[in-house]
């Protein structure tokens, strides 16, 4: 079985661990970097129809897409998501060999509900941002591509994601930065060893013929507002924190019910057991 990991950063580099030995990864990245062990390095861009076609000469059985932007802006969106879906469509459409899954990585961003509604995967993707609407593009690409008759397109929605290098909530905790308690202020939260697992439980899903949902929410199964974490965390580190007014930002709870209908069963189902192996990871090793 053979994977492509395109835009191979932190969570794709995850999934080896999640899948047996038998699965052989093969991970595309613009620039030339070390990747985790037992990932075959492939050097390229994604938006290069012409190497994409040679990429795809290697015959690959599924494909993971979990690309992020050079930068946070629209043209940085466009290029990330909407270019690169429309290549990488139309590469595997021109394949000899084609995937018999695609799993592309979206956000939760996609979605505009802004007053604190649940929100899943049947519920309309209204998000007026450049980013989410970017982002909609993409997943609208991929899932209306007419790859093959026996190709599986799914998008997957991560919600928040936290873990090793992404302690941003954590740090400022740390530095006793506080939120007011209203307005309340929802927060949809993953960890990145989640995002991971949920990527290879598809894979294994498909692998087993066992039908897929075009779209899955992936986030754990607790939202909260910031105020409740951003407190829970004070108490674990024993810092006091000051409130500081929160910005404008999406207010709603994810709902990850199709998730677990599916059989995934979470690593860390809130974000109580993920921050506490975070900060447990964080300590300095003991003399």
């Amino acid at each position: 079985m053979k994977i492509l990991l395109a835009g191979c950063g932190d969570i794709a580099q995850r999934i080896p661990p999640n899948l047996p030995e038998e699965h052989h990864f093969f991970g595309l990245k613009r620039s030339l970097t070390k990747l985790a062990h037992g990932i075959t390095p492939l050097t390229g861009d994604i938006r290069d129809d012409a190497y994409l076609d040679t990429v795809f000469e290697e015959g690959f059985d599924v494909v993971v897409a979990t690309l992020t932007p050079d930068n946070m802006s629209e043209e940085g969106y466009q290029k990330a998501y909407v270019d690169s879906s429309a290549a990488l469509a139309l590469a595997i459409s021109r394949a000899v060999y084609k995937p018999k899954l695609v799993i592309w990585v979206s956000s939760t961003s996609v979605y505009g509900q802004n007053m604190g509604a649940w929100v899943d995967e049947n519920c309309e993707a209204t998000s007026t941002s450049f980013s989410g609407q970017a982002l909609r593009r993409a997943e609208e690409t991929i899932l209306a591509a007419p790859l093959a008759a026996s190709c599986t397109s799914v998008v997957v929605r991560f919600s928040g994601i936290y873990g090793p290098g992404r302690t941003r909530m954590l740090d400022q905790v740390l530095a006793g930065v506080g939120c007011t308690k209203q307005p309340e202020q929802w927060s949809n939260r993953i960890h990145s060893e989640d995002c991971a697992a949920v990527i290879a439980h598809l894979i294994l899903l498909n692998e087993q013929d066992k039908s897929l949902l075009p779209i899955y929410v992936a986030t754990d199964c607790q939202p909260v507002t910031l105020y409740e974490v951003r407190h829970w965390l004070a108490a674990q580190l024993n810092v006091s924190l000051t409130a500081k007014p929160t910005s404008s930002r999406a207010a709603r709870r994810c709902s990850n019910q199709k998730l677990l209908d599916s059989g995934y069963k979470f690593k860390f189902p809130t974000y109580r057991e993920g921050y506490l192996a975070l900060i447990e990871e964080l300590k300095p090793p003991q003399s």
